[in-house]
């Protein structure tokens, strides 16, 4: 049975700043492109079975400078969907909503479409393990996307609930696995750099 390995794209200059950058197609920074380009060495001598990113352009980069060849872009890979707080960080969105908690509140809609609940992004999260769920036997499958769907998805896996995703801190650029034991699903390795 393979590992699952999920890479958080790199630093792009919403995530530095800590905007909620869902559609919003960012380029990574510089600095985001080392992060990239330093994970290959993590990843070089694995046996891929699948490789799926999220289609967004910097994920699509981070797994060519990862040295991934993907398989695939999968929609479903995208990040939360923030709605209204698209571009907008944490703590401007308290000045207005004191005790907003995206973990449990989820992003309300906004012009550019609606926001998603954690359960939401918890269904697609199921439907991209679903997906992947075939593969395993096979080898390794890598997953290049988003840090809070990642953590999300990290959560299903283990078989908690979408908001317990919040226990899961994960850093651009890095790359996590899990694995398993006796059977079941656990945290082998997490937010691994160069």
């Amino acid at each position: 049975m393979g590992d699952l390995l999920l890479v958080r794209h790199g630093e792009t200059e919403w995530s530095r700043s800590g905007q909620h950058t869902s559609f919003t197609d960012l380029p990574l920074t510089p600095r985001g492109e080392e992060q990239a380009g330093s994970l290959a060495p993590l990843l070089a001598d694995r046996p891929f079975a699948l490789v799926l990113t999220s289609p967004l352009a910097r994920a699509v980069r981070t797994a060519a400078l990862a040295g991934l060849r993907a398989s695939g872009e999968d929609p479903d890979l995208h990040e939360w969907h923030y709605g209204a707080y698209e571009g907008v960080t944490t703590e401007e969105i308290h000045r207005t909503r004191p005790g907003w908690d995206l973990w449990t509140d989820g992003a309300p809609p906004g012009p550019d479409g609606p926001g998603e609940s954690p359960e939401e992004v918890g269904k697609r999260a199921d439907r991209v393990l679903a997906r992947v769920a075939g593969a395993l036997p096979e080898g390794d499958v890598a997953l290049v996307a988003h840090g809070h769907f990642l953590r999300v998805l990290t959560a299903r896996r283990l078989g908690l609930p979408p908001s317990e995703g919040r226990l899961f801190r994960l850093e651009t650029g890095t790359v996590s696995r899990l694995s398993t034991e006796h059977g079941r699903p656990v945290i082998q390795e997490w937010n691994i750099r160069a």
